[in-house]
Parts: structure tokens; C-alpha cells; sequence
């Protein structure tokens, strides 16, 4: 399974950003590999509708699984329409921590309704 977690750096030291179209990175996380792959967001400086835009790149990284603090309305309608599930990290801690979170199932779904 791929989960993509919101960060404010590459990797999966990197702290999670809380917002979920502008956060500056994507970390890519396959948990049967333990591979990561860091994605620069070229969204962070766009004008509007960043939310469905990050959950196109999401969807095209094979991510099924979202870690994020936060998601607008229009993302989280994407979200739903893409099969993508949301959970909430509400904390300063980093990727790998928020991945350990989700793993342990400690994380909290956000609703997409």
C-alpha cells in the first residue's frame, strides 16, 4: 500500500506539514518496501484549487492512503470521488513518526462528507 503524508521537507525525517494542497512536499511511502519517495509540490504558489489538484498527484502516485493535517472541501470531495482515505496527524512530529502513527492505527479519520 502507498501512503502519502503532507511534509514541509523531503523525506521521511521531515516534519508533517498541516495543510494538504499547499504543503511543500509529498512523501510517498510503500509499506511492504519501506521506500520512500520525496515529490516537490509545484502547487504550493498556485492561485486556487490546489485540493483537487494535490489529490490528482496523489492518485497518480498510487497512494490509497492520505496523512495530512487538514483538507478544504473541495480536496476532500476529491478525495472521496478517488477512493483515497484521510487521516489526521495533529502533531509537530515527522513523516515517519505520522506513518507509525497511521500504522499502529492511532490516527483519527477525516471526514470527507
Amino acid at each position: 500500500m502507498i501512503v502519502g503524508i503532507t511534509a514541509r521537507a523531503a523525506g521521511t525525517d521531515a516534519p508533517v506539514e498541516q495543510r494538504f494542497g499547499r504543503a511543500p512536499y509529498f512523501v510517498f511511502v510503500d509499506t511492504e518496501t519501506g521506500k520512500a519517495e520525496s515529490v516537490e509540490n509545484p502547487l504550493v504558489d498556485a492561485a486556487g484549487g490546489v485540493g483537487p489538484r494535490a489529490v490528482q498527484m496523489f492518485s497518480e502516485h498510487g497512494a490509497t492512503v492520505v496523512i495530512t493535517g487538514q483538507v478544504g472541501g473541495n480536496a476532500a470531495k476529491a478525495l472521496e470521488v478517488g477512493g483515497i482515505k484521510a487521516y489526521a496527524y495533529r502533531g509537530s512530529g515527522s513523516v515517519a513518526d505520522a506513518l507509525a502513527q497511521y500504522t499502529a492505527g492511532n490516527l483519527q479519520p477525516l471526514p470527507l462528507a
